[in-house]
């Protein structure tokens, strides 16, 4: 079965902020293996010009994820069967990095579900804002619906 291509453009957001502290980045760090001091102490940020300690790149993902229970594609009438579902692709658009302190706001946007062959991709684009509402990182996020695009069983 496709899935309901009438949820593009469906928004959704985080109920509540999420505030980033030094800790979290610092296991976040940890978790995916990687050293680099400036996640770590203040002073090899700021040697690097950044107010506090940043988060690794791939961080935006715990940000993002905040929304991620008002994702729509949890929802029968979406039509997604998650024994079908794939992970895609995975993006980071950053306008500055993350760091210790941050108060972050995240909302998501199904952006487009499209036919690839058999299969259908659904991208969902997720803007993540400081507490003043700046625009601190985008991530897209593309899951693969294998096998369930129109005329895909003939």
């Amino acid at each position: 079965m496709p899935v309901n291509r009438e949820f593009v453009g469906h928004e959704f957001t985080a109920g509540e902020a999420y505030e980033v502290t030094r800790g979290k980045i610092r296991e976040f760090a940890d978790a995916i293996g990687d050293p680099n001091p400036v996640y770590r102490s203040v002073e090899a940020a700021r040697e690097r010009g950044q107010p506090d300690v940043i988060a690794p790149p791939t961080f935006g993902i715990v940000a993002a994820g905040a929304a991620a229970e008002s994702n729509p594609i949890r929802r029968p009438e979406f039509g997604l069967d998650m024994r079908l579902v794939v992970h895609g692709e995975q993006r980071f658009r950053y306008e500055r990095p993350i760091r210790a302190g941050d108060v972050l706001t995240a909302t998501g946007r199904i952006a487009e579900i499209r036919d690839a062959g058999r299969n259908e991709l659904v991208r969902v684009e997720t803007e993540i804002r400081d507490e003043s509402g700046e625009l601190v990182c985008t991530a897209v996020n593309v899951i693969v619906s294998r096998g369930t695009a129109a005329g895909a069983g003939e």
